[in-house]
């Protein structure tokens, strides 16, 4: 396993701070690894092992303290008495009220916590309850195109073409693996994740409906998110099913983050909208393992990939209006802000201006980008940057 520096470093300015750490993301997305490579940072300080309590709800072995007395009650047998001692609690949602228990750990404690869950409304809502102000979410992705070259040491000629098709779910990339065996790996990793942290946690009952509707959703990736178009077409297999419904199951799938949904933000009225929205996946190997690899959703692909390393970089992300026109992505950081356009090619006329018109049409001096698949289309035109995805996947 490598050191995802990436969020050791947005991890270590709050280590010792009186402030929970709260490590979010799909199933298998490496927040464990993450956790234990915190530790270990800690044993490699002088932490003297004693005062690390490490618990995995995912094991039977910690079954037993599945409830939230028997779990403080652990813990407090376990505390250091005249020091700190940092605590680890992970997959922390099979726990029953435990955000009771990080509460008052919190209270009666010299303590330092760290917490990983594989449900953002089951955390969200608890953590906003009783621990408003006391805590930080930091999100964690499957792996980046340079933490994959890291894994495969490989350079980015070879290693995007193999990101592309392969994904980054780390456990698909312990061991070298065909495509076939990764695909297999990550249709458990989506199974586990659909069950337990959609179906199980929101008591969802029509699971043919879902699945259809995670399909339709895969089938249709970067395109406009309509309910009332799903709708239709699970009417048309002979699925009846509300608009309502429909939202409900979106906002689950979310909640396990399996998908992203992202609004639409307008340039000119500086507002996002709730309308128009897009659907992007946590990685693309989850389409994969159903479908396989399609050639032909290439541009859906490569969005997605875009729209997920924007999210790695502390960017929050739109689609972009500016009057008729379409950006596919609009990014914001603190007072940073970026227009990104991905297509596959601009070898075509009609394409090239597709593509460059709308980020033509703003005026302001922000960073603008068209990410493409072809390398030798690359360059500056009229300040507008034509960049390799292979390059800005890496940046």
């Amino acid at each position: 396993m490598i050191k995802r520096e990436l969020y050791l470093q947005k991890i270590k300015p709050f280590i010792n701070k009186p402030i929970i750490k709260v490590l979010t993301g799909i199933r298998r997305s490496g927040k464990s690894e993450l956790m234990k490579m915190v530790r270990d940072e800690l044993l490699s300080q002088g932490v003297p092992e004693n005062n690390i309590i490490y618990l995995n709800f995912e094991s039977l072995r910690w079954a037993d303290l599945s409830n939230s007395m028997a779990l403080y009650g652990y813990i407090c047998e376990h505390i250091a008495t005249n020091s700190k001692t940092y605590i680890f609690l992970d997959e922390i949602q099979e726990v029953e009220n435990w955000e009771k228990v990080v509460n008052s750990l919190m209270a009666d404690f010299d303590v330092d916590i760290y917490i990983t869950g594989a449900n953002s409304r089951m955390l969200s809502s608890e953590l906003s309850t009783y621990l408003t102000g006391r805590y930080i979410e930091i999100s964690v992705f499957t792996l980046s195109l340079s933490e994959f070259m890291t894994f495969h040491s490989i350079d980015t000629d070879v290693a995007f073409p193999r990101y592309l098709k392969e994904g980054g779910f780390p456990s698909a990339h312990n061991a070298e693996h065909s495509e076939d065996e990764i695909y297999k790996i990550v249709s458990d990793i989506y199974a586990s994740a659909l069950l337990r942290d959609t179906i199980q946690r929101h008591n969802i009952r029509n699971i043919d409906v879902l699945e259809r509707l995670v399909g339709f959703l895969m089938m249709n990736l970067g395109n406009v998110f309509s309910a009332k178009n799903i709708s239709a077409y699970l009417k048309s297999q002979q699925r009846k099913i509300d608009v309502e419904t429909i939202y409900n199951y979106i906002r689950a799938l979310e909640s396990s983050y399996i998908i992203h949904r992202v609004s639409r933000y307008d340039l000119k009225g500086k507002e996002v909208l709730q309308t128009n929205e897009k659907l992007y996946f946590a990685d693309l190997s989850l389409l994969y393992s159903r479908y396989g690899y399609m050639p032909d959703m290439i541009a859906g692909y490569l969005e997605n990939l875009v729209y997920l390393h924007l999210l790695r970089k502390g960017y929050k992300v739109y689609v972009g209006k500016s009057g008729s026109l379409e950006i596919d992505f609009v990014a914001f950081n603190g007072n940073e802000t970026m227009y990104v356009q991905v297509t596959y090619t601009m070898e075509s006329e009609e394409t090239r201006n597709r593509e460059l018109r709308p980020l033509q049409h703003i005026k302001d001096n922000h960073p603008k980008y068209v990410v493409v698949a072809d390398k030798l289309q690359c360059g500056n035109i009229n300040g507008i940057q034509c960049v390799w995805i292979g390059d800005f996947l890496k940046e």
